[in-house]
């Protein structure tokens, strides 16, 4: 059986490229539902459906777990996927109490979807660790279509970058928490405009210890001799080589952005 990765594009590849490192004899499957990308500016019963359908597609390929590797997805379905279907469904948590109890005497700036930002689940977890009321909420909406089209260090990202981060005041801030998983293939552009100071955290650690411990507690850990790792977009099973290529691309650049803080 497999270990299945989704996303509503190709942001979830940074879980995946974690998992790959964690499971090295487990086979994956990717699904990104790249036709309704980007999930953010959807509405809540719009992204229940599309990851109702896209969960009902990954079981028919014999899949064992769920990694909703999106953080809006996260925000908006988890609750209802999981009173709805039985196998382990991992959802993704921005790492907010992670910067609070590391950097949690300055300012941390959380950025997100639009729908991220707003949703109750975000909301409460804050409410939950943020004691002293040091968290800012930023929605960055225009990252994820740059990453889909792989522009990360174009001329316009960086505009794009400084237009929406460029007077905030980075002196009071530790950290920038990555809210969106698209956001991990910024890390180098995000350096460029930040001061050395400002630490970039996100929760993609925590969501592969998640699956391990789930996993294990339901003795669905597996060796296979020979791993295999299939890529779907929005239920087809991609097989040319350019867009296997372009899975390829997505990991190498995040194998660069893993060691950038």
């Amino acid at each position: 059986m497999k270990i299945a990765v989704f996303d509503s594009g190709i942001g979830g590849l940074s879980v995946l490229h974690l998992a790959l490192k964690k499971f090295p004899k487990e086979n994956f499957l990717y699904y990104a539902d790249s036709d309704n990308v980007p999930y953010g500016m959807k509405t809540k019963e719009q992204i229940l459906k599309l990851v109702d359908q896209a969960i009902q597609n990954m079981i028919k390929e014999d899949v064992k777990a769920i990694v909703v590797a999106c953080n809006t997805a996260t925000s908006a379905a988890i609750q209802e996927m999981r009173e709805k279907y039985s196998l382990p469904l991992i959802g993704m948590e921005p790492a907010v109490k992670k910067a609070v109890d590391f950097y949690g005497s300055s300012r941390i700036l959380v950025i997100a979807t639009p729908l991220t930002v707003k949703g109750k689940k975000l909301q409460d977890l804050i409410t939950r660790v943020d004691r002293e009321h040091l968290v800012d909420l930023i929605a960055l909406p225009d990252l994820v279509n740059f990453a889909e089209n792989e522009k990360f260090i174009e001329k316009e990202v960086l505009n794009y970058l400084l237009k929406e981060l460029g007077g905030i005041d980075w002196e009071k801030y530790s950290s920038i928490v990555l809210g969106c998983t698209h956001f991990n293939y910024f890390k180098d552009s995000l350096r460029e405009i930040l001061p050395s100071h400002v630490n970039l955290l996100d929760g993609n650690e925590g969501t592969i210890n998640k699956l391990y411990s789930e996993l294990e507690k339901n003795k669905l850990l597996e060796n296979f001799d020979k791993r295999e790792v299939e890529f779907y977009c929005s239920g087809r099973k991609i097989s040319e080589k350019n867009e296997v290529e372009r899975m390829e691309r997505y990991l190498n650049r995040l194998e660069k952005m893993l060691d950038i803080k």
